[in-house]
């Protein structure tokens, strides 16, 4: 059984994508993405740029194009040695490492080339195949959404 105080429950229209976070990496960043999801910040919110092979991004506020943030400040980069590989969890920033808000991205694959440069807040440990079926495009025509997201603390 999951630690509940360290998982994210993610229901997307085909079930349940389980992931554990990782505080022991990025305190900051688990703490607002907890925060987001627990007032409900990412229900309804469509992954607006999923690449095959790579990652599929999501958390712009429902805007879809990938522009969108919370209104709380950005966050300070909190960048690891943990690899970006597949189902990994990390924050998507602009080219500031100090400018992560919500938005986050899923890998698909093995990312390496990110590794020191994203921060890595979680993991995928049970769902996968509902990530790999996401929509695909940049943005999808019809993209996935994120049904609810919440902490199962």
């Amino acid at each position: 059984m999951a630690d509940t105080a360290t998982t994210l429950v993610m229901t997307l229209d085909g079930g349940d994508v389980t992931i554990r976070l990782r505080p022991d990496l990025a305190p900051e960043h688990v703490k607002r993405i907890v925060e987001l999801a627990d007032e409900g910040f990412y229900d309804g919110v469509p992954f607006h740029r999923v690449i095959p092979g790579f990652m599929a991004q999501g958390g712009d506020g429902g805007r879809g194009d990938g522009t969108g943030g919370s209104t709380k400040p950005n966050l300070k980069q909190e960048f690891s040695k943990e690899p970006h590989v597949r189902g990994v969890c990390s924050m998507a920033r602009t080219m500031d490492p100090n400018s992560a808000n919500s938005q986050f991205f899923i890998c698909f694959d093995d990312a390496r080339f990110l590794d020191g440069q994203y921060t890595v807040w979680g993991e995928v440990t049970d769902g996968m195949e509902l990530i790999d079926a996401l929509p695909k495009g940049e943005p999808p025509a019809n993209p996935g959404k994120i049904v609810t997201m919440r902490s199962a603390a």
